[in-house]
C-alpha cells in the first residue's frame, strides 16, 4: 500500500510541476507567450492537449529520477 502512496504523490507533484511550469510559460492558454514560449494563439485544442501531455510526462520524469541524477547535473 506504500508503493501506492508513493507513486500517487509523484503524481501529484509533477501534476503540480505542470500547472507551475504552464502558467508561467503559457502552455496551454489561448494568448500567446510574452515570452516566445508557449503556443501560439492560432494553435488547435488538440494540439494545446498533446503539448500539455507531453510536458506532463517530461515533469513526470524529473520527479521520479533518482535524486543522484539530479545532482550530478549541477
Amino acid at each position: 500500500m506504500e508503493s501506492i502512496n508513493a507513486a500517487r504523490r509523484t503524481e501529484d507533484i509533477a501534476l503540480d510541476l505542470l500547472k507551475f511550469v504552464a502558467a508561467h510559460a503559457n502552455v496551454g492558454s489561448k494568448g500567446a507567450g510574452s515570452t516566445g514560449f508557449g503556443v501560439t494563439a492560432s494553435a488547435k485544442p488538440e494540439e494545446q492537449v498533446t503539448q500539455l501531455l507531453e510536458l506532463y510526462a517530461r515533469c513526470r520524469q524529473v520527479v521520479e529520477a533518482p535524486i543522484e541524477n539530479r545532482t550530478e547535473k549541477k
